[in-house]
């Protein structure tokens, strides 16, 4: 088993902007101010130093945090403008001496997070009236111009020095790891040709030519760089949204040991030895109505705090337990309830706090698809794979549901489309493509499906009797953690999203392919690879065959 430089110290993905080392926000009415300012001493690892500006996972916890905080707490921002507090750049990208001491499994699942995080913003900029806006007040090169390709828009200051770049390919072997290819071409039409000059040119393009390519969307010279983005920044955000309220985001606070972690309605249960782990997603007896003013619901209001934890709980399972290659996902609880909640968030989608909390319901439900490990519903007794949480066993992998007369699943309103995958289809359109007006139809109906039916309309995988349910069970567990981890990861990502591409499915699927590939080359990797070698006097020693 490949040793983990995370095992000794578990990654915490809580904070909070009094405990931020690399960020600022600053807000101005309608008008927001995210400066990255990294500590150079402040790694979440040592033996690296985050110098010019460059960063490492804890600074996109924080600034992950940042963009979520933004729009629960502070949801009256029209516009976000994203800079740098440091003179002359604006980010030098990942830490390379970070990715050139981290485990293979830490640096693809670095790169996976900041996508999320820069996935997240452009959610915001489309979903709720937050407009994210780069000020490149500074070189921006790798992961740090990828972050402002996250933004809708872009302004670089005209210095004759400050250029953008993605030099990955010439300095270090690798691809851009957090989309950067994949939004030059489906995001800003930058032309192909451009692109493959611009990705091969170590030191970037600069000033006009920078605007001539479609790299930014705009320059301004130093004497009216502040003057000139702030101008846009204002244009963008109007009045903002003085009608919303915002409300805190209190401390999750779980209970961790050997064994799992344990939230208030997420429990994360770790069998070590077998490679699986169990997480459990358990509704409340009853949820209140929404008040007229939903915001006075709070933080604990259940669905943003269940997801929170189950948010929470995945990004553990990915970095602290790679050992772990199968979650058994379980809901417990009455069917009722999460079906009666349904109706409550669709019928107050017009409410700005319902609607961000359907949103980070949304992401959540990615944050499964997007995980390199299997996932299988257990439908049981006591379970409550109904409405929203039938999304629990559309993520899955594999499904299997007990012949028991009062185990069923039942779909809602809110299995139509409100929680789409990367792909834009609903998880049902994605389980039924190609058959066509099959989803449509099931998403109809109300009623509840007993096993027997849920079967044969391919609402789950498997259905099994009392006597034949534990070896039933048991035998799938024992098979899929016996299989290659490496398979199962390309077969997982390859099939989890059947229908059409989007620059969503394109970044994690070349992801998991290309740097899971490339990551493991001796030409990035290798003693003589260009990863292992930047910042040494000695060049990289390639093997030129191509495959």
């Amino acid at each position: 088993m490949e040793a983990t430089q995370n095992a000794v110290e578990p990654v915490h993905f809580e904070t909070h902007p009094d405990r931020y080392q690399h960020l600022k926000v600053e807000i101005d009415g309608p008008v927001a101010r995210l400066i990255i300012d990294i500590n150079e001493d402040g790694g979440l690892r040592p033996g690296y130093v985050l110098k010019l500006n460059s960063y490492d996972l804890g600074v996109d916890i924080e600034l992950s945090d940042a963009v979520q905080r933004l729009r629960f707490e502070n949801p009256q921002v029209g516009a976000v403008m994203v800079t740098s507090g440091q003179e002359g750049v604006f980010s030098s990208g990942a830490n390379i001496f970070m990715l050139g001491s981290s485990t293979h499994a830490w640096k693809v699942n670095f790169c996976k997070y900041t996508n999320e995080t820069r996935g997240s913003i452009e959610d915001a900029s489309e979903f709720s009236g937050q407009t994210y806006i780069a000020a490149l007040n500074g070189v921006a090169s790798g992961g740090g111009y990828e972050l402002p390709l996250a933004c809708e828009e872009m302004y670089l200051v005209d210095d004759r020095r400050s250029a953008v770049s993605l030099p990955e390919i010439p300095y270090l072997g690798v691809l851009p790891g957090t989309g950067g290819l994949t939004r030059l071409v489906d995001k800003r039409f930058v032309r192909r040709d451009l692109a493959d000059a611009f990705v091969t040119l170590a030191e970037g393009v600069k000033g006009k030519r920078a605007v001539q390519w479609g790299l930014v969307d705009g320059i301004f010279p130093t004497s009216k760089f502040e003057e000139g983005v702030a101008a846009r920044v204002a244009e963008v955000a109007g009045e903002g949204h003085p009608e919303r309220k915002g409300i805190t985001l209190e401390a999750l606070k779980p209970k961790e040991n050997e064994f799992g972690v344990q939230y208030q309605h997420v429990n994360l249960e770790l069998d070590t030895s077998e490679r699986t782990a169990t997480l459990t997603i358990t509704l409340p007896e009853s949820v209140p109505e929404i008040p007229a003013d939903a915001r006075d619901l709070g933080s604990s209001w259940y669905p943003l705090r269940a997801f929170r934890e189950l948010d929470d709980a995945i990004m553990r399972l990915r970095l602290n337990y790679p050992h772990i290659g199968l979650v058994l996902l379980k809901t417990r609880g009455k069917a009722e309830t999460i079906l009666a909640l349904d109706e409550m968030m669709d019928a107050r989608r017009d409410d700005w706090f319902v609607n961000e909390v359907l949103l980070f319901m949304k992401r959540t439900f990615k944050r499964l698809d997007y995980t390199a490990k299997s996932f299988f519903a257990i439908i049981d007794q006591g379970s409550a794979f109904a409405g929203s949480f039938y999304e629990f066993a559309l993520a899955a992998d594999r499904s299997f549901m007990l012949e028991e007369d009062d185990v069923t699943v039942q779909l809602s309103v809110m299995n139509g489309g409100t929680f789409p995958m990367g792909n834009g289809l609903s998880r049902l359109e994605t389980r039924f493509f190609g058959h066509e007006g099959v989803a449509e139809g099931l998403a109809a109906r109300r009623e509840a499906f007993d096993s027997d039916e849920a079967e044969e309309l391919g609402l789950i995988t498997v259905a099994a009797d009392d006597i034949d349910w534990d070896d039933e069970v048991r035998l799938a567990i024992e098979e899929r953690v016996n299989f290659s981890p490496d398979s199962l990861t390309g077969m997982e990502a390859s099939i989890r999203f059947a229908g059409p591409e989007t620059m969503e499915t394109k970044i994690f699927g070349r992801l998991t392919a290309w740097q899971n590939w490339i990551f493991q080359r001796p030409n990035a990797v290798g003693p003589k690879g260009a990863l292992t070698l930047y910042g040494r006097p000695e060049s990289p020693e390639f093997d030129w065959n191509r495959t």
